[in-house]
């Protein structure tokens, strides 16, 4: 059985914490973002995994923890590998360049979590 611990909870918990706050609010365009972003990442031309996959580069490049976070524990659902996920941040490191190099740090940290929450 697995159970989030560390960053990965606090992440989780901090999130679902504002999604719901923000999303309480009704404010019609932030609702209709968030249900768009929702939809994007659902199964269609491409799979979930590839989209995922494609998340995080895009996360990587604009330097966003937070969203660097979320698409690797989706990447992590979705039966991604470690040598995937070494292979994505590797080009998003390339296309980001070395001002993201701190953020490919913070990421590594975080997918080593994510793998140990699955042997615990």
């Amino acid at each position: 059985m697995s159970t989030k611990t560390g960053q990965v909870q606090e992440f989780n918990d901090y999130r679902s914490k504002m999604n719901d706050k923000i999303l309480g609010d009704k404010n019609k365009i932030i609702n209709r973002i968030f249900n768009l972003d929702t939809n994007a990442f659902m199964p269609g031309a491409l799979d979930v995994k590839t989209k995922e996959l494609l998340g995080l580069v895009a996360s990587t490049v604009l330097r966003c923890d937070d969203c660097v976070r979320y698409h690797l524990e989706s990447c992590h659902k979705a039966g991604v590998t470690k040598e995937e996920i070494m292979e994505t941040l590797g080009i998003g490191t390339l296309v980001g360049g070395t001002i993201v190099i701190p953020h490919l740090r913070r990421a590594y940290e975080f997918w080593e979590e994510l793998e140990q929450s699955q042997t615990n």
